[in-house]
């Protein structure tokens, strides 16, 4: 249902703060949180990236010119849908661009993530990692491995994108 909205307002806010659940155009990556706790120490157990791979895999196996393919037949709506979303005069191909820029620039981490729970939901203790914005945090989240592939996968979608239509 509204797909393609749900897509553009998740893109779009992949730079800052997550989107309510229902403005998402896919369900919610099953299980809970899977932690190692010692003492006052919480890490983000390794596990929680297998939760992940269903969904990488999806993205990482389609050819970035089957997904530039599918977008670009369907880019008048996507265009409506970022028009509708308060840009009348932005475009959302470059939007998308830049959006791809920021998630590639999403700093790589090995090694344990230290976890706080202040309230509910868990944070990065670090707080250079909690700065992060919503779209950074999910590449950490699911794992160094996975993040290089979805990475790989954005540059190659984004060079496809740019040589389509004669950008740089």
């Amino acid at each position: 249902d509204a797909l393609i909205r749900k897509a553009v307002v998740t893109v779009d806010n992949l730079d800052s703060d997550p989107v309510s659940r229902r403005f998402r155009p896919v369900t919610q990556v099953q299980g809970t949180v899977p932690v190692i706790r010692s003492g006052d120490s919480i890490r983000l157990d390794s596990a929680n990236y297998a939760r992940y791979e269903p969904w990488v895999q999806a993205f990482t196996t389609a050819s970035p010119e089957q997904l530039v393919a599918v977008y670009t037949r369907y880019y008048p709506l996507f265009q409506d849908a970022y028009e509708d979303l308060g840009y009348p005069d932005g475009y959302f191909n470059d939007r998308l661009v830049q959006i791809i820029d920021h998630l590639l620039a999403t700093p790589e981490v090995t090694g344990p993530i230290a976890l706080k729970q202040p309230k509910v939901f868990f944070e990065f203790a670090d707080p250079k990692l909690e700065r992060l914005s919503w779209g950074q945090k999910a590449l950490i989240r699911i794992g160094p491995e996975q993040a290089r592939a979805v990475k790989q996968q954005l540059r190659a979608v984004r060079d496809t994108l740019l040589a389509q239509s004669g950008g740089q």
